[in-house]
C-alpha cells in the first residue's frame, strides 16, 4: 500500500505540473499570436516567453524523483 501511495504522489506532482504548464502556455500562446499579428518584431520575445513555463514541468519531474528516492 505504501508503494502505491508513493507512486500516486509522484504521478500527482508530474500531473499537476503538466496541467499548469499547459495552461500557462495556452495563455501565452494566444496573447503572443495577437501580439505578433500587430507587431511582428515581437516574435522572438514571444518564443522566449513560450519556453519559460517548461521549467514548471521540469520542477515537477525533479520533485517526483525526490519523492520516489525518499521511499527507498
Amino acid at each position: 500500500m505504501e508503494k502505491a501511495l508513493i507512486a500516486f504522489a509522484a504521478a500527482f506532482a508530474v500531473g499537476i505540473a503538466g496541467f499548469c504548464t499547459a495552461w500557462a502556455q495556452s495563455r501565452i500562446g494566444s496573447a503572443g499570436a495577437g501580439s505578433i499579428a500587430e507587431k511582428p518584431e515581437t516574435g522572438v520575445l514571444i518564443i522566449v516567453l513560450e519556453a519559460l513555463p517548461e521549467t514548471i514541468i521540469l520542477f515537477g519531474f525533479v520533485i517526483a524523483i525526490q519523492i520516489i528516492g525518499m521511499a527507498e
